[in-house]
């Protein structure tokens, strides 16, 4: 996913991102490099220029806590990203075991399914759908696959029509893909995804590089269904206690208002294929000729014949 390091490649999208003015450094003339030079960041910190130069470059990967709390100062880091900044320093021993895929409980399904009238699903760290209920199926059966949020939204047609703030859906999915990279920096199925969307989409890979941290909220979000049409949705995101690399997300629409009655015609039409599968067989049934059995086998059948 790059040539340098996480923590190197962090910092310096960073600092690249910042203006002198943003800081309240003078700025004078033209400028070599984009956003911060080297110096300065190291001169906000704190700390020698030789020794930030080496955290960039990957040849300093266990800096204190102090210095990283004057580096995250500097560059300006949220609380988000501060956190983020943190976990990149951590060595491969210090990090927590297990954070990859795992099934998702079947005490997790059996309440998904009970919620009729609630789109929820689970997602991986990469923005994989690893469950989901009937409702979330109908919800999203406007794409060509409901398999990962971030392919859905970058590389699916149906996804700048389905998410109608798309650039904030673009940013957030790249956002909440970066934290759990901060997570699992050497997860194969992040570095497989990364690898794959950025191949397929500029503008993903663009998002990428930005280095932007954000773990999925509560907020709202504003989706066009192509059969039901608009909706106006809040959702919240919780993590799965005993699986912390799991988030379950739920849809919510103000009672009796226009979304919720959309969601009651998308959850009919989940049902009703339902029930028209279930029918199949016994129309099959009904219509078998008399004299073969309906569910008799091949081998039977053509003995019979002889």
């Amino acid at each position: 996913m790059s040539n340098g390091t996480p923590l190197g490649d962090f910092l310096r999208a960073r600092r690249e991102a910042l203006k002198p003015h943003d800081v309240g450094l003078p700025e004078y003339g033209r400028r070599r490099v984009p956003g911060l030079r080297r110096e300065e960041v190291a001169l906000l910190a704190g700390v020698s220029s030789d020794y930030y130069i080496r955290l960039e470059q990957g040849r300093e990967s266990s800096p204190s806590a102090q210095v990283v709390e004057t580096v995250a100062l500097a560059l300006k880091l949220d609380a988000e990203a501060a956190d983020h900044l943190n976990r990149l320093c951590l060595t491969a021993s210090q990090r927590p075991r297990h954070w990859g895929e795992a099934e998702v409980s079947q005490q997790l399904l059996q309440l998904m399914d009970g919620w009729e009238h609630t789109p929820a699903f689970v997602v991986g760290p990469a923005l994989d759908i690893m469950a989901c209920n009937s409702l979330a199926t109908a919800l999203h059966s406007g794409f060509d696959r409901f398999d990962n949020l971030a392919r859905m939204v970058f590389v699916d047609p149906a996804g700048r029509e389905f998410y109608q703030e798309w650039e904030r859906a673009a940013h957030s999915c790249v956002a909440e893909i970066r934290a759990a990279y901060g997570h699992d920096p050497e997860s194969a199925r992040i570095a497989e995804v990364v690898a794959e969307l950025s191949a397929q989409s500029g503008e993903f890979a663009a998002l990428w590089k930005m280095h932007e941290v954000k773990s999925k909220s509560q907020e709202g979000k504003h989706l066009k269904h192509p059969e039901v049409g608009d909706l106006n949705i809040k959702f919240a995101a919780f993590t799965v206690n005993g699986a912390p690399h799991q988030q379950l997300v739920v849809y919510q629409a103000e009672p009796a208002g226009p979304t919720a009655t959309a969601f009651e015609t998308l959850r009919t039409m989940a049902v009703e294929p339902k029930q028209a599968r279930a029918a199949e067989p016994q129309r099959a049934q009904a219509a078998a000729p008399k004299h073969v059995p309906a569910a008799a086998p091949v081998a039977d059948l053509a003995g019979k014949e002889q």
